[in-house]
Order: C-alpha cells, then sequence, then structure tokens
C-alpha cells in the first residue's frame, strides 16, 4: 500500500502536465474522415515520448482504405525497453476523431478548462485516455526504471473507420506477436472493464425496376415502392425478433444486450442534385433503390444466420410481389469478441480498480466495436481490454469532455496495473 501511495502521489504531481498534454492533444485536428493531421500528431507524441527515453517508429499503412498522398494512414508506435526479459504491456488509443457536427457552445478544437472538464472534439473518444497512459507510463518508469519486460505506447489511425489503416495494419504486419498485454484507454468509464464487444454486419440491400415517366408509372417498376415493402417487412417481423434476442454478454446499456439494426441510409430514384443547382426534378419512375443496414449481434448468433435472417426478409417479400429483383452484399463484418475475467490483464485491472477507487470494478461489453476486434482477430491475442477515463455517451455529441480526475484517477489504475505485471514483489518499496 505504501508504494501504491508513493505512485499515486506521483501521478497527482503530474496533474498540470496531464492537462497541457490534453489540450496539446485535441488542438491537432485529426479528423476522419477525412484523416486530417495524422503525421502532426504522431510527430507531437514521437517528439514528447524520445525525450522520456521511448524508442518511437512512425509507420504508414500504405494501401489501406482511405490512404493517399494527401491523407497518409500515419501511427506511431513507442517502446521502452526494460531492464530484463519481461512481458510486454501495451497501452493503444486511436487518435482519429469524428466530425464536430452542431451544437457546440465551446471550441472544438480549443481545449477549453472549465470546472475541472476539458471540452473538445475527442477528448472523451479517446485523447484523454491517451494522455493519462502517456502520464500513467511516464510516471511509473521514472518510480522503477529497473522493471522487467516493455511498455509500449501507440497512437493509431483510423478506428473511427474501422481501425483498417491503423491496429488492422500494425497487427498484419506482426506488431503483437511479442505482446503480452494490451489496454485500449477507451472511454468506458474509471471503474469499469471493458471485456469487448458485439459483432457487427453491414450489408447493402439492392432493389431494382424499370424507368418509365411519371405521369404514366404502370408503364414502369417502381424500386423505391419493392424497397418500402422490403422496410414493412421489417418492421413486420425481423424487428420483434430481434428485440427477443438476449445475451448472456454484460452489454451496456442494457438496450444493446438485445440484437439490434440500423438503417444507416437509404436512397432511391435520382441522384441529389448540386447544392447551386435551382432547377426541377425530372418526372421518372425510379429504376433502382438502395439501403445500407447495421447489424449488431450477440455471442450467441454466428453470421450466417444474421445473413439468413435478412435474406429470409427478402425472399418473403419476393412471394408476394411481382418483379422483385434484388441483390444482396456484405460490406464488412466483425465477429463478437469477449476476453475472459480471468485474463491475466483483467483481473490487474480489477485489482487496481479496487486500490485506486475503493470499489469492485464493473464488468461491461460495449455495443459497437473497436479495436480490440483486430488485436484479437488478426493479432490473435485475447489478452485484451478496453479501460479509460471518460463518459461513453459523451462520445461524438456536441461540447464533449473529459474530467480531470477521472484521467487521474484512471492514470493512476494503469500505473498499477504496471506494478503488477512488470514488477517482481521484492520490488514493490516507496522510491527513495
Amino acid at each position: 500500500m505504501t508504494e501504491h501511495l508513493s505512485l499515486t502521489g506521483r501521478i497527482d504531481g503530474k496533474r498540470d502536465d496531464l492537462i497541457a498534454l490534453t489540450q496539446e492533444l485535441v488542438r491537432i485536428p485529426t479528423l476522419n474522415p477525412p484523416g486530417d493531421n495524422y503525421r502532426e500528431v504522431c510527430e507531437y507524441l514521437r517528439a514528447r515520448l524520445e525525450a522520456r527515453g521511448f524508442s518511437c517508429e512512425l509507420i504508414r499503412a500504405h494501401g489501406t482504405p482511405g490512404d493517399s498522398e494527401k491523407y497518409p494512414r500515419w501511427n506511431i508506435v513507442a517502446r521502452y525497453e526494460g531492464k530484463r526479459a519481461g512481458d510486454c504491456v501495451h497501452f493503444n488509443s486511436h487518435t482519429d476523431v469524428v466530425e464536430v457536427g452542431a451544437g457546440w457552445t465551446t471550441d472544438p478544437f480549443g481545449g477549453e478548462l472549465k470546472d475541472g472538464k476539458i471540452y473538445g472534439r475527442g477528448t472523451c473518444d479517446m485523447k484523454g485516455g491517451l494522455a493519462a497512459s502517456i502520464i500513467a507510463v511516464e510516471a511509473f518508469i521514472e518510480q522503477h526504471p529497473d522493471f522487467a519486460g516493455a511498455i509500449e505506447i501507440s497512437g493509431t489511425a483510423d478506428e473511427e473507420t474501422g481501425g483498417y489503416g491503423g491496429v488492422a495494419y500494425l497487427a498484419e504486419q506482426g506488431l503483437y506477436k511479442n505482446v503480452q498485454h494490451v489496454i485500449i484507454p477507451e472511454p468506458l468509464q474509471k471503474d469499469r472493464i471493458c471485456l469487448g464487444h458485439r459483432g457487427v454486419w453491414w450489408a447493402e440491400i439492392e432493389t431494382h425496376g424499370e424507368i418509365a415517366h411519371g405521369s404514366m408509372p404502370f408503364l414502369g417498376d417502381c424500386a423505391v415502392r419493392h424497397m418500402g415493402a422490403v422496410l414493412h417487412e421489417m418492421e413486420e417481423s425481423l424487428f420483434p425478433a430481434l428485440a427477443q434476442k438476449t445475451t448472456s454478454m454484460p452489454v451496456v446499456p442494457l438496450g444493446a444486450r438485445s440484437s439490434t439494426m440500423n438503417i444507416n441510409s437509404l436512397h432511391g430514384g435520382q441522384s441529389e442534385p448540386e447544392a447551386d443547382f435551382t432547377g426541377l426534378p425530372s418526372a421518372c419512375v425510379p429504376d433502382y433503390a438502395k439501403m445500407i443496414i447495421d447489424r449488431r449481434y450477440l455471442m450467441e448468433e454466428n453470421k450466417a444466420e444474421v445473413e439468413d435472417e435478412i435474406r429470409a426478409v427478402l425472399e418473403k417479400v419476393a412471394g408476394a410481389r411481382e418483379n422483385f429483383r434484388y441483390e444482396l452484399n456484405e460490406i464488412w463484418s466483425v465477429e463478437p469478441t469477449m476476453a475472459s475475467k480471468d485474463a491475466p490483464v483483467v483481473t490487474s485491472v480489477a485489482k487496481a480498480i479496487g486500490d485506486v477507487l475503493g470499489k469492485e470494478a464493473e464488468y461491461v461489453v460495449s455495443p459497437g466495436t473497436y479495436d480490440q476486434k483486430h488485436i484479437d482477430r488478426i493479432g490473435k491475442l485475447k489478452n485484451c481490454i478496453a479501460y479509460g477515463p471518460g463518459l461513453l455517451e459523451l462520445a461524438h455529441k456536441p461540447d464533449e469532455y473529459v474530467g480531470v480526475d477521472d484521467m487521474l484517477d484512471s492514470a493512476k489504475v494503469m500505473a498499477l496495473v504496471l506494478v503488477d505485471l512488470l514488477l517482481d514483489p521484492e520490488q514493490v518499496t516507496p522510491a527513495q
């Protein structure tokens, strides 16, 4: 306990540094799409971490979705070697943030500090978590420079658009082959351990018709009406069936413990005109309509079952409507993942939460996916969780913020995890 007080006190002493670091990260507008300023944020992190003894590598994810000469997908991996062999603990944070949106009362990239909160796009999701992990690691190394193993910190691209230019690419390059423990500081609240996430299956449904003059629709075949029939059948049979499916996964919020499906977009007929076009649309029966669906599924389901449910809806409509023609194409998918409560990183974080916060950790599962999917699926590493400061419901919202005290507490938890995983028992003594 003396050791814990010494290390956590060191982190309290870094409060101003933590605030400044978070503000500086937020002031680099790494908007995705399109992928602005990835190199700039990586260079900023490299300058800080190299000055503290880390070896740093900047890695561009050539050829991944979105990567171009205008918007290259840059990532940074920083590593600090211990004094002898041991496990490697890796902290992974994504550096990209989503669009600003309307409704802000603060500067989205100002990093304003007010009433113990730092405001700005990405404060909660997840530059506050990145800053907390850096402070935690720096404090641990200062107090225990003779630790065993290694510590890595990565700042990666594109999590908000699938992570293929970030963690997926790094996993494909073998980054996680020599890593034993991964913590992703996503904003799941400082007393929660996120074990994993639900599965996702995105698909595109197309209906086809025949174009004709809008004054004589009987001479054509309206693809939008066909799609309307699909929507009606979904409302009548699919959505009620999904609501009845429940899971043993501790998904939060409670509404996500059932299977869900979102209609992500819907379009039929003529394309929207350019913004400066002032004319009228032409009179045509639409011969094409497209819907994109976002289906989230549970550990108790599988992808084939999910696809079969959608195809059954389409086949039922086809049997009831003359000339109904459709196409169903998968866009992307990720299977559900969930670490065991007995995994080493889980038990270490749970112990640290008890020491810092004086309460038992809550175990949760995310309703949506994050980069754990790639560390599990490609990196073949199950000993991976999300743990970090911030409230998930603030992510992507106007006036997004992260609490300074929450970041400090999370940093203390992360630092004590390093004590548990990288120190021998005889090393757990106060710094002299």
